[in-house]
């Protein structure tokens, strides 16, 4: 058993575990159960009833939380010619191609979402071992291999909120729903966009129960169970 901090199972004691809660219950217990002094993330944790060895039970989306994550996003684009004009008259931290590619072969990693257009995915292939395991290879199914047309509208839904979600190798989907500063609306409405998405998301070959469990939890302070249920029917107005 891992052993928890004084401040950590002060938090605990305002969590009743053995209790399912509702989404707007479970997000204001989160934000109360929150002891840092940094604005800490509010994180999502979903037990799915999908086998993650089959290619037809994945599960992969991009989602835009109507208010924002909450974080400061890097946002790298490999382009060439007009395309990387275009990211950078909208905004993107840093443009390239080769010489991208190189400063991440050799160790560099400071960013947050990585934007690729499909003429240069060939040279951008090479830092798959590197790029993948971290959830930032661009990908068609994550919406980040882009045509040069919707470089622009990309880049501002990733530093409006767009967040990623996909099943993993344990049959988890782990994500965010923005900060804990933020108000329980606020996190209510972003948790009812992700919850959308991913029920949308659900595969054709999925069998049983689809989502198993559901916890939401603050960077540091105790998980809240929430009831699955509940959360699989919300809807945004």
């Amino acid at each position: 058993m891992a052993k928890h901090g004084k401040k950590y199972l002060e938090a605990a004691k305002t969590v009743d575990h053995n209790q399912i809660y509702s989404p707007a219950e479970a997000i204001e217990l989160a934000q109360k159960g929150s002891y840092t002094k940094f604005n800490a993330t509010m994180e999502v944790h979903l037990r799915m009833g999908l086998d993650p060895r089959q290619a037809d039970q994945q599960v992969r989306g991009v989602v835009l939380l109507p208010h924002g994550t909450g974080k400061v996003v890097r946002i790298l684009v490999f382009a060439e010619g007009e395309a990387a004009r275009a990211a950078q008259e909208a905004g993107a931290d840093y443009v390239g191609s080769d010489d991208l590619v190189k400063k991440i072969q050799e160790g560099w990693l400071e960013f947050d979402v990585c934007i690729a257009t499909p003429q240069v995915m060939s040279k951008v292939g090479r830092l798959g071992k590197v790029l993948g395991p971290r959830g930032l290879m661009p990908s068609p199914k994550a919406g980040t291999v882009v045509q040069p047309e919707d470089i622009g509208r990309v880049i501002r839904e990733a530093r409006q909120g767009r967040v990623e979600f996909r099943l993993d190798k344990t049959a988890n989907i782990h994500t965010t729903i923005g900060k804990a500063g933020f108000t329980a609306q606020q996190l209510l409405d972003n948790f009812t966009a992700l919850m959308e998405a991913i029920t949308k998301a659900k595969p054709p070959a999925a069998k049983g129960q689809y989502i198993k469990k559901l916890v939401i939890a603050p960077t540091m302070g105790p998980g809240v169970k929430v009831n699955v249920t509940e959360a699989g029917t919300l809807k945004t107005s």
